[in-house]
């Protein structure tokens, strides 16, 4: 019988120990082949850094390192029982991350409309990033899929025959998640009720009307900090993948919610902390002299801590939630039973 069009790309998605190695592979040379053409051209097709003209540095750099992860995959595929190239794997999946940084902070253009003077969107640079977001996807389950050949266990669920149970570091994990994101949380509502500490300056902090749109400032205005109900709602995500409330939701918006929250604010998180506490040692200026070094270093710097600590939850919550894997049950159960 042959598949309806509505279960094809299910049996595909389910089946991706197989396809990952040669996606990453496929990914890769497009990628490279990309920055090699933007170097050749000019700053093109979002590869210069920070969208901006830079010359042809960043995208033959782009070339040559993209170009080097597509004979890492023709390696993985080749070589399916070297341990080190799952490793060496995961570093291509680093790499890809900071290429594509940017887009996993791209929903906040969904404020703009609370906003105003903003500068334009650059699509070319935005799709760039999300493809390079793609490629961190694939090249994650190549290296996952590699990893677990190499040790000898099943590559769609590693070899696990039942699900893990939710233990104690899982609520640890969430609840340090909050506990991050508390300051900032607390910080921009008090100022918005008009209790402004940390800040020295003239008029109200956190709504510049400069660049404030109507509706954001008159939400401003009635106690509302839009960011600081964004931060609400991240420690809700951060709750429900550390609760067993949260078993009951979506797995995979949850997951994909989690991974790119932790990928996006932990190194952003961490950028804020250092700029905060070199701001307060006195070693830079922050350009912020109505705002208390503190400010910058504690409450905005606890991103970097709500991202670790979602991480974490994240992966205990993949982890707790995954099936039980119907393909390598037989060969457990048997290894079990000869044993």
């Amino acid at each position: 019988m042959t598949p309806t069009r509505s279960t094809t790309p299910k049996r595909l998605l389910a089946a991706w120990p197989s396809w990952a190695g040669r996606a990453a592979l496929g990914w890769s040379l497009l990628y490279a082949a990309g920055a090699a053409l933007a170097a050749l051209t000019g700053p093109a097709f979002g590869y210069a850094l920070l969208g901006k003209g830079t010359g042809t540095g960043a995208e033959a750099g782009a070339g040559v390192l993209y170009g080097a992860a597509a004979v890492l995959a023709y390696a993985l595929l080749r070589r399916p029982r070297v341990r080190w190239l799952s490793t060496a794997a995961w570093a291509v999946v680093a790499l890809c991350l900071t290429s594509g940084f940017p887009a996993l902070l791209s929903p906040t253009h969904l404020l703009f409309f609370l906003s105003r003077n903003q500068e334009p969107v650059d699509w070319a640079a935005l799709v760039n990033q999300s493809l390079a977001v793609l490629g961190a996807v694939l090249w994650g389950r190549a290296a996952l899929a590699h990893r677990r050949r190499a040790l000898g266990t099943c590559p769609y669920c590693g070899g696990r025959e039942h699900r893990a149970a939710p233990g104690g570091n899982t609520t640890r994990a969430g609840l340090v998640a909050v506990a991050a994101l508390l300051p900032y949380t607390v910080l921009k509502t008090a100022w918005a009720l008009g209790v402004t500490p940390g800040y020295t300056g003239d008029g109200r902090p956190g709504a510049d009307p400069e660049y404030t749109s109507d509706p954001g400032l008159w939400l401003y205005d009635h106690g509302v900090d839009v960011t600081a109900v964004l931060a609400v709602i991240g420690m809700a995500l951060a709750l429900a993948l550390s609760r067993p409330w949260g078993r009951r939701l979506p797995r995979l918006p949850l997951l994909a919610l989690g991974w790119a929250g932790a990928g996006a604010l932990a190194p952003f998180g961490a950028f804020l902390a250092a700029f905060g506490v070199l701001s307060w040692t006195g070693v830079i200026d922050s350009g912020m002299a109505d705002h208390a070094p503190w400010v910058v270093a504690v409450a905005y710097g606890g991103f970097c801590g709500y991202g670790l600590a979602l991480g974490r939850a994240t992966r205990a919550y993949q982890r707790a939630t995954r099936t039980v894997c119907g393909r390598c049950r037989p060969v457990t159960s048997a290894s079990r039973g000869g044993a």
